[in-house]
């Protein structure tokens, strides 16, 4: 059975003292999913006060809830995360903390990403001639994007610069622009959670993760708590067409959250999100290859709630709430398979993203087609219920 990683915690550093909920698969009475809050290190079943995540982020106890309601203890954490990590799993395992909420992500946040997106869309896919662009557009443009305010006059008369130059691009628009990028990264009850294998489209052949803070959103905007996601991401099909974003970011177990989220207290701030640093490792299974990497949130270019506001509002509604990716400052560009190539994944590398606050959400790498197909949607959801006399 495989074991924790040794470079990160799944669970926060401060857990004692955290509002930690989830999911998890339980054969037991009957199967289906079954929402779970931790406490002193024991998973216990709250779904007999509230069924739905989506529910709980709306409810004022909801800390309540998860500190003092009712229900079985399914045993020590420990023992729920070797069973999310097994191949296959053993119930009780980890699913993704959300169900019903809305998917979303956002998209070129920090000037890191921007630089390799422009690169991405100029490369055609390329990941050879990437390693060129690079030094050719960090010496055409030549300042620190990541000191700009987008939308800000600085920005517009960047914008006129590059413009003239013919060095514009589409990333450009939504890094330093007034609008950010937000697009719908998955289904409702489509991602995969702690342990689970994370899908690559067969069809790429240069991807790689994307290490991400996730807000949980309820219906009204306000953010309720947060969790780590890893955004997978293929960098040949989006670098070929930005019109072929769906295709490179929502395909089977190609979105995985967790392992809890953790909602907002006195001890976990939205300020404790703005100030984190989000490690990555990659560890591969078929070559000694090894990352490690770090994304920075005191760099992000849009304050979370700057997005979270672009996303819902009175321009756009989602009332069961949602789930928001901030987006990240990793852009791989280290050499795997050979000099110019840069990095992308291998099957079975084994992705670990964390942060103290959080815990660590670790998934393994496959293809999209390889894996389970996805048939526990809404109606099942719905029929899982029914079958427990909640609805």
């Amino acid at each position: 059975m495989p074991t924790l990683n040794h470079n990160a915690q799944a669970l926060p550093e401060d857990h004692q003292q955290a509002l930690l909920v989830g999911r998890v698969w339980r054969e037991t009475p009957r199967p289906g999913p079954a929402l779970v809050a931790i406490r002193q290190g024991e998973v216990i079943d709250i779904s007999a006060s509230c069924y739905c995540m989506a529910d709980l982020l709306e409810r004022d106890d909801a800390a309540a809830l998860i500190s003092q309601a009712e229900g079985e203890s399914l045993g020590p954490v420990e023992t729920l995360l070797e069973n999310s990590l097994a191949e296959p799993p053993s119930a009780p395992y980890l699913l993704a903390p959300c169900d019903v909420q809305a998917i979303k992500a956002c998209g070129v946040t920090f000037a890191v990403s921007l630089m390799e997106r422009v690169i991405e869309e100029q490369a055609g896919g390329d990941a050879v001639r990437a390693g060129e662009l690079r030094q050719e557009l960090q010496s055409l443009i030549g300042s620190d994007l990541s000191q700009i305010t987008p939308g800000s006059e600085e920005a517009m008369a960047l914008k006129a610069e590059l413009q003239s130059r013919g060095a514009w691009s589409q990333y450009m628009e939504v890094g330093i622009g007034p609008d950010a990028e937000v697009f719908t990264k998955a289904q409702p009850f489509s991602a995969v959670g702690f342990g689970a294998r994370v899908g690559l489209h067969p069809g790429s052949e240069w991807n790689n993760p994307e290490p991400e803070i996730v807000l949980a959103v309820d219906a009204q905007g306000t953010p309720r708590g947060a969790t780590l996601g890893n955004d997978v991401n293929l960098r040949d099909i989006e670098g070929r067409s930005a019109l072929l974003l769906g295709k490179a970011k929502d395909n089977n177990a190609s979105c995985a959250i967790g392992p809890f989220i953790r909602l907002f207290d006195d001890t976990f701030t939205l300020d404790t999100v703005r100030q984190a640093k989000v490690s990555l490792s990659i560890e591969g299974e078929d070559d000694d290859f090894v990352l490690n990497d770090e994304s920075d949130m005191r760099q992000i270019s849009r304050d979370p709630l700057d997005l979270v506001s672009q996303t819902i509002g009175t321009h756009h509604q989602y009332p069961d709430g949602l789930m928001l990716f901030l987006g990240t400052m990793f852009s791989p560009i280290q050499d795997r398979d050979g000099a110019g190539q840069g990095f992308t994944h291998h099957l079975g590398d084994r992705v670990t993203i964390a942060t103290p606050a959080l815990g660590a959400l670790i998934n393994r790498v496959d293809r999209s087609d390889r894996l389970a197909p996805w048939s526990y949607g809404i109606r099942a959801w719905l029929a899982t219920q029914r079958a427990s006399g909640r609805v």
